[in-house]
């Protein structure tokens, strides 16, 4: 059996023309016949170079408003013929099939289009169902077949087109067709998630891979899959590894909370916020933000809601941290957080995150609405004979948006939009407290006038008890035990305020 093959004909029927006149311009030089339909034939006739329309092959029109152009026998036919096969070739001879040696192939955008907001009808008309079955011909054929089925496709096979003399060996035709079979399912995932509205199943896919340095640990491989350049700008520094990609992703989350609120600074470590505070200035809550836990900060991910400036990166630039994270930098503050070399500086770009979320487990995979409900005023209701100033208040939802994004169990403590310490992913809801603390007085913080957040409720009135004798007199809290009243009894009788929420925030 030949491995390498020596292209004599192609078919082209692509959606987007972009790329595409060098690789018509090559094969018309290679004196490789075109076939073509539609926008593609009539892109490569202006061209002026020589196109058969599949029309004159099929000696049948598109029908149906171009619903239907390729899918005809001559022209799977002449994909799927196995060359080595002396039926199959003399079928093709019998019905004056041409052989067809190369298929390309850009599909319909159905995401972009589901993306753009238009109407079920134009994108249910844009599902592909012509240009989807030649790319699933031609790669199941890779044999005898080489498929392009994207146009990010296209410098590969142009490359290999100049080096071969349109040559291709089976190498060559196996890898474009692992790459097409790649597209065919992503597009299917695509469209079957659109009107997945039931959850029949689970599908996701992804185009993009990147290879990380190793997986959580150095004996782990780590893979990446996704398009981080829709998320990010990378401007500085080494490759993002699978833990930085885990705390960026904590701290994306943490920081749009505070989207448009005043200049807000958080630092991450391990997933959790060490740091985090709001201020008049970017420069002094990053101060005070890095004030709430130096030790953790080392290392850290830095995150941002506002545009860096030259004062804060003089500052940030004191810390060894891996990543920086901010909407946009000053060009001079630019230049000295680079100073670092291996440090990371991305900027974040505005797009829409995604309002699901899934993780493996066991055997299978787990699913779930993301939680994107905050704490505010509309949905409280104080428990408590005195409820909190309007100072309390302020803080007591500034906690509340840390405490939905910390390690479960959790408590929370801030005094004037400062995170003062938290206790994160505890046993028990009492160790969280207690380490949370320890921690702030470890650091100098005076609890007195702090708050306190709880990501879930208080089955026992110990709580409330440690944190009275540790000067808290604010709390917010889901509500839900049986025993609340326990915990509102003591509130009652030594002048605590403490609101309910009725919304519990596990993250584990």
């Amino acid at each position: 059996m030949n491995l390498t093959k020596k292209a004599k004909s192609a078919l082209i029927s692509v959606f987007n023309k972009d790329g595409l006149r060098p690789i018509v311009e090559k094969l018309n030089n290679l004196g490789i016949v075109i076939y073509s339909t539609g926008g593609t034939e009539k892109f490569i006739k202006e061209l002026g170079i020589k196109v058969i329309p599949v029309e004159d092959l099929t000696l049948y029109p598109s029908i149906l408003g171009g619903r239907v152009k390729t899918l005809h026998p001559k022209v799977f036919g002449g994909i799927l013929a196995r060359r080595e096969n002396e039926n199959d070739l003399s079928q093709l001879n019998e019905f004056e099939i041409p052989e067809i040696d190369i298929v390309i192939v850009d599909l319909y955008p159905f995401e972009k289009t589901v993306s753009s907001g238009a109407s079920d009808q134009d994108i249910i008309e844009k599902i592909d169902i012509g240009g989807i079955s030649l790319i699933r011909a031609a790669a199941k054929n890779f044999k005898d077949v080489i498929c392009v089925s994207s146009m990010n496709q296209y410098d590969t096979f142009l490359q290999i087109m100049n080096e071969s003399s349109g040559e291709t060996t089976i190498e060559q035709r196996k890898n474009f067709a692992a790459k097409a079979f790649a597209v065919s399912s992503h597009y299917d995932s695509a469209i079957f998630n659109y009107l997945n509205k039931e959850k029949l199943a689970f599908r996701e896919s992804f185009d993009t891979v990147s290879t990380l340095r190793y997986g959580e640990n150095p004996h782990q491989k780590g893979y990446f899959f996704g398009d981080l350049e829709a998320l990010f700008e990378k401007l500085h520094g080494k490759e993002l590894s699978y833990n930085n990609l885990l705390d960026v992703d904590a701290a994306v989350n943490l920081i749009n909370e505070f989207k448009n609120d005043p200049p807000t600074f958080a630092i991450l470590k391990h997933n959790n916020a060490c740091g985090l505070a709001q201020r008049n200035s970017l420069k002094q809550a990053y101060v005070d933000a890095f004030a709430g836990d130096p030790t953790s900060a080392f290392g850290g991910v830095l995150i941002s809601n506002k545009e860096i400036d030259i004062e804060t990166s003089l500052e940030v630039h004191k810390l060894f941290c891996e990543v920086v994270i901010a909407p946009s930098y000053n060009n001079e503050a630019l230049e000295i957080l680079k100073g670092k070399k291996n440090r990371i500086i991305l900027i974040q770009k505005d797009i829409k995150f995604p309002t699901t979320q899934y993780r493996t487990a066991l055997n299978g995979v787990l699913f779930q609405d993301k939680n994107n409900k905050t704490d505010d005023a509309s949905v409280i209701s104080t428990s408590t004979l005195i409820g909190p100033s309007d100072r309390e208040l302020e803080d007591l939802f500034f906690a509340s948006k840390i405490c939905k994004h910390t390690k479960s169990n959790t408590i929370v403590l801030v005094k004037d939009k400062q995170l003062c310490a938290s206790g994160t992913g505890q046993t028990s809801r009492v160790d969280a407290l207690n380490q949370s603390i320890i921690k702030a007085k470890h650091f100098n913080f005076d609890l007195k006038g702090a708050v306190m957040a709880s990501d879930a409720f208080f089955p026992f009135p110990d709580c409330v008890e440690i944190a009275d004798n540790a000067g808290i007199k604010a709390v917010i809290q889901p509500g839900g035990s049986i025993k609340d009243q326990l915990s509102i009894d003591y509130c009652n009788d030594h002048k605590m305020s403490m609101i309910f929420t009725g919304t519990r925030h596990f993250k584990h």
